[in-house]
């Protein structure tokens, strides 16, 4: 176990360090001048030459991918061109938010896919099944962006169920603004006991946070389905049922139990996807997380900004791949981790 965790952070720390170094070569690549974007388009000649000696930009471009290296894992991870701000305190600024909205919809897509998937698999072909079936491969096939702007004319524009932007309604953040304790908005209004902002977080969560359950509750629900429905078939359930034990637990203690591992290295793997189209959502509900700053920092070409989210994503997708590992071969003691 020892040697397989030393290897797997050993190829993780490779990995972070490719995928911040292809970044920098695009970001070095993609014609822009960020020492315009960092002193404004009406800097003088001397201000902007200034501005390329204090964002290192005069040194060559191996001196500059080493420094912003050593800095990364000195926390410090540059200033953005455009608030002049570390990127570290913007990241950790809007990751509640990005958070709270990744948590909920991920925790609702897997939940109802894993449910969803039990009870097609209790009842093959039938018109459940085949309803469920179309909606997983529609979830699978159309990007999440789409499904977000579908929802957003419907519940918001059409219906005026829901709002269509923002994390709460604009009049209760400026004229009762909740206090921040933990930056998750319905945790911080629970504690504040300030139930109509939580009213309000929750309504304004409901729309983006089905956006981002689209995806894994798809995927989800097929691979269940399928695992199940394999599962049902082997011998050791027949003779389950030969021994009279209950459908229920037949399903619980044994199809369950043995589906699980693919759900878990499945939801690992779609971290990522899921990742970058919650990125797009944010933008579409304008919701102040991770997601939205990043589209602001690739349209104008902040690179520090850019380059510390590859990091991010990079870094979370090595440690949840790794966590999927450790979680498998705890649910299948066959798995010899080496």
């Amino acid at each position: 176990m020892g040697a397989y965790l030393l290897r797997r952070l050993v190829i993780g720390f490779f990995l972070i360090v490719g995928a911040t170094f292809i970044t920098f070569l695009l970001t070095r690549i993609i014609p822009s001048n960020p020492e315009t974007l960092y002193v404004g388009r009406f800097a003088t000649p001397e201000q902007i030459a200034r501005a390329r000696i204090e964002l290192g930009l005069d040194k060559p471009w191996y001196i500059q991918y080493w420094r912003y290296l050593s800095g990364l894992f000195e926390g410090n991870w540059g200033i953005s061109l455009r608030t002049h701000r570390p990127v570290t305190k913007e990241l950790l600024e809007r990751l509640p938010a990005s958070l709270e909205l990744i948590v909920v919809g991920m925790t609702l897509g897997f939940a109802s896919g894993v449910l969803i998937g039990l009870i097609c698999a209790a009842r093959p072909n039938s018109f459940l099944d085949n309803i469920a079936r179309v909606v997983a491969v529609s979830g699978v096939a159309l990007p999440q962006f789409w499904f977000a702007m579908i929802l957003q004319l419907v519940f918001g524009k059409v219906l005026g169920l829901l709002p269509l932007v923002g994390r709460i309604d604009l009049r209760i953040a400026m004229l009762n603004p909740v206090p921040q304790v933990t930056g998750f908005l319905m945790i911080d209004s629970i504690l504040a006991k300030d139930f109509s902002a939580l009213k309000s977080a929750l309504t304004h969560l409901v729309l983006p946070a089905l956006s981002v359950a689209m995806y894994p509750m798809a995927m989800s629900t097929r691979l269940i389905r399928a695992k199940v429905l394999e599962i049902l078939g082997e011998d050791f359930i027949r003779t389950a049922r030969a021994f009279g034990i209950p459908e229920h637990r037949v399903f619980a203690r044994h199809a369950l139990r043995n589906a699980l591992g693919p759900i878990v290295t499945m939801g690992a793997l779609s971290f990522v996807f899921t990742l970058i189209g919650t990125f797009l959502v944010e933008s579409i509900f304008g919701w102040p997380g991770i997601g939205s700053y990043t589209a602001e920092s690739i349209l104008s070409n902040d690179y520090p900004v850019v380059m510390s989210i590859v990091t991010v994503v990079s870094l979370a997708t090595i440690v949840l791949n790794l966590l999927a590992d450790l979680i498998l071969a705890w649910l299948d003691p066959r798995i010899r981790l080496g």
